[in-house]
């Protein structure tokens, strides 16, 4: 498979946050030129869910966009996502790998050096450093680690690093002079009127 490279903005959808619809976000970020997108969603019918990932899967698939789901393997398989993202709480790697194949990404959640080392030996495609800093989107996301922590992970880890975690207009100056080329932004995003807006911003401060 090959190596994912720095991709900038990555974009997370949440349907609790959205102030439209799920969809129309998605939309709207392809429309910015995100070029990275993760379904991520909690308590929705699987019904419902496996709807919803197919009609990303064909949207990601039309823009050439990076399609994966957050946690569900079941989810990315029968959508034919391009990869999944897992926590420290979810399924294992070597689980996720087994079923998806070895031409799928995964991505893996860290939040130290030494579950970022752990996660590249493992096979992991990048990392999603959490929380960078007190974030209120994810109730399980820990204690804020701070932006040392990227500086830190990159010394050791040569696979894509993704800050995420609280982070927003007036602190991303500070996650990207600690070295990060890859940033997800959730609430700073989708609380506003304009996503399109608010992706096309953050996509000029990053690149």
């Amino acid at each position: 498979m090959p190596k994912l490279k720095d991709f900038g903005l990555y974009f997370i959808t949440d349907s609790k946050l959205t102030k439209k619809t799920v969809i129309d976000d998605v939309k709207s970020a392809i429309k910015s030129g995100v070029k990275i997108i993760q379904y991520r969603e909690k308590e929705a019918p699987i019904k419902q869910m496996l709807e919803k990932a197919k009609e990303i899967k064909k949207l990601c698939q039309k823009n050439s966009v990076i399609f994966l789901v957050n946690d569900r393997i079941d989810i990315a398989l029968a959508a034919d996502a391009d990869g999944v993202h897992l926590g420290q709480g979810d399924a294992r790697y070597e689980t996720a790998r087994k079923l998806l194949g070895k031409n799928k990404i995964i991505g893996l959640t860290a939040h130290n050096v030494k579950e970022s080392v752990e996660a590249e030996k493992l096979g992991a495609d990048y990392i999603g450093l959490s929380p960078i800093f007190s974030t209120s989107t994810k109730a399980d996301a820990g204690k804020a680690c701070g932006t040392e922590m990227i500086t830190q992970v990159k010394k050791y880890v040569k696979i894509p690093i993704v800050a995420i975690g609280g982070i927003n207009e007036s602190n991303i100056g500070q996650v990207l002079k600690a070295g990060a080329k890859n940033i997800a932004i959730i609430s700073a995003i989708l609380t506003k009127d304009d996503v399109e807006r608010a992706v096309k911003g953050f996509i000029g401060k990053i690149n």
